[in-house]
């Protein structure tokens, strides 16, 4: 057997270069390179404040340090610090750092840097695997001690947790401003309103009446994308200041119960406090409707109007993007397809516009005839003016049935007995519950019970879905018939030129059949039928 020898211990140095502090006996000093990192949560007057600061005091105390070199105070601005995804600043820093450019990193706290706590361990622990040392001022922490990372996981935990009560503070006044119908608007990409005196919102004028644009354009049968192509020719701003406006833009404020002085709050909320994952509300958490919160821009019935137009058009599938005012409301009654326009000898001195079903020549045997632009336009004032050789009559006609036509008292008295029985079933679906919760029972009999609970809400509820669409269709009717009754009454003499806000403001659509009769059916209802060279008669 071999003896045993004495280990022998020989010590290697490390490498000075990667030494933070490189301070060796008889050897020069290299500089430190130290950066900084500041930042503020949010942009208002007193953050701000402080942000400049923080960024003066690094850049003037490191400075002052003869053994250090400075490199950089990186900033963030109005950013959160739950996830550092988004903190372009922070992003940059580490970067930087890992690149060999930083020695040092001072900060003024932990909550500064982050207050998620996975994100400051990586963090730390990524930089400090390359050497580079971060300070965090406050707490008094190196991370290149020892004792470092256990003080820095307490005292993230502590900012982690800090951040979710603020984050909760912030959510319980959401919803407490909320129940108390109190509204707030984006006002800085919200077309319309601006941030008045008494905090409340306030019209502006010039924005407003684009607004109203949108709305007229719509109800005169243009389709949203149409209607963002003309306020991008006509060089209108966006709600957001951009020269280009896009149809979900349109949308958006088409469908936004807002300009009708109305307020549905709540629609999206937060999930995450960490993630800042923002869903939108399909009933996980309450919403407040606030009715009459704010000036209106549009008029309530004509909002509603638009709402049940919107409804219609899809259901009927009437959107063109085409910018013709006969795009969209001329159908075939032979097929019921809609008619497309065509350009006809384009490159001869003879080039028309036509009409014709789009089904036509697409695996379809329509017998229907081509209609020449013209010939629509001189049909449209033949029927215009039948009406108005009747007007008196219709006027009076109109004036005594509107209100039969579009009451709904019988529908209110139903609506609110059906929102009483929803009420009541739902303290007692709650109450089923909580009983079921404390106290043993059979199960199959709750089962039954609350089942059959569920099914009394959904009756109810489902009834009062349609409730809501014949009031929102009676009430559409009711304007338009109004809208109508108002052209005519505008209109003393004949119409002898075709007039494109006349066309979209009173016709709902145009029936074209096999001997070339046109049906225009107007937005009251009324039909008028002009049958093959009427029009070249009249």
């Amino acid at each position: 057997m071999l003896a045993v020898k004495t280990p022998k211990v020989t010590v290697i140095p490390a490498k000075k270069d990667q030494l933070p502090l490189n301070v060796l006996s008889g050897e020069a000093v290299r500089r430190l390179r130290v950066a900084a990192y500041a930042r503020v949560s949010t942009n208002n007057e007193e953050q701000l404040t402080s942000y400049e600061a923080q960024v003066d005091y690094y850049s003037r105390y490191i400075r002052s340090k003869e053994e250090w070199e400075f490199v950089e105070v990186y900033t963030d601005e109005g950013i959160s610090a739950t996830n550092t995804k988004k903190r372009d600043g922070f992003n940059r820093m580490v970067a930087d750092a890992l690149a060999g450019k930083i020695d040092l990193i001072i900060t003024k706290s932990i909550s500064r840097f982050a207050r998620n706590t996975v994100d400051t361990l990586t963090t730390v622990r990524k930089l400090k695997e390359k050497g580079i040392e971060v300070f965090f001022e406050k707490e008094n922490i190196h991370t290149l001690d020892g004792k470092g990372e256990l003080l820095i996981t307490i005292m993230s935990s502590l900012a982690q947790e800090e951040s979710r009560s603020i984050s909760e503070n912030v959510t319980w006044g959401q919803r407490k401003r909320f129940a108390d119908g109190k509204v707030n608007l984006p006002y800085g990409r919200f077309l319309g309103y601006k941030r008045g005196e008494n905090g409340l919102p306030e019209i502006v004028e010039g924005e407003a009446e684009v607004v109203q644009l949108i709305f007229r354009l719509f109800l005169y049968g243009k389709a949203p994308s149409a209607i963002a192509a003309y306020l991008t020719g006509e060089g209108i701003k966006t709600p957001g200041g951009k020269t280009v406006w896009r149809s979900k833009t349109v949308e958006s404020i088409l469908t936004n119960e807002k300009y009708k002085g109305d307020a549905r709050l709540q629609k999206k909320f937060t999930v995450d406090f960490l993630t800042k994952k923002v869903k939108v509300n399909e009933g996980e958490v309450p919403q407040y409707y606030v009715e009459n919160s704010h000036p209106a821009i549009i008029a309530p019935e004509i909002f509603d109007l638009v709402q049940y137009e919107w409804k219609q058009r899809k259901c009927d599938g009437r959107w063109t993007s085409s910018a013709h005012p006969f795009s969209g409301k001329i159908f075939c009654g032979e097929c019921g397809g809609l008619y497309g326009s065509k350009i006809w000898d384009s490159n001869t001195e003879y080039r028309r516009l036509v009409w014709q079903c789009n089904k036509k020549y697409r695996g379809g045997h329509c017998h229907t005839p081509h209609l020449e632009d013209t010939e629509v336009r001189a049909a449209f004032l033949t029927a215009f003016n039948a009406i108005l050789n009747d007007r008196a009559e219709i006027l009076a006609a109109y004036g005594e049935v509107i209100e039969a036509l579009t009451n709904t008292a019988d529908l209110d008295v139903e609506r609110g007995e059906l929102q009483n029985e929803a009420d009541v079933v739902m303290e007692l679906m709650k109450k089923a519950i909580s009983e079921n919760a404390h106290k043993a029972q059979d199960q199959e009999e709750y089962q039954r019970k609350y089942e059959g609970y569920c099914v009394r809400f959904e009756k109810a509820r489902n009834r009062l879905a349609e409730i809501e669409d014949i009031c929102l269709e009676r009430t559409a009717k009711k304007v338009k018939i109004q809208m109508f009754m108002e052209r005519l009454e505008k209109y003393g003499d004949l119409v002898t030129e075709f007039d494109e806000e006349l066309w979209y403001s009173t016709v709902d659509y145009v029936t074209v059949f096999e001997d070339k009769r046109m049906v225009f059916t107007f937005r009251d209802g009324t039909e008028v039928t002009v049958k093959k060279g009427a029009w070249e008669a009249a």
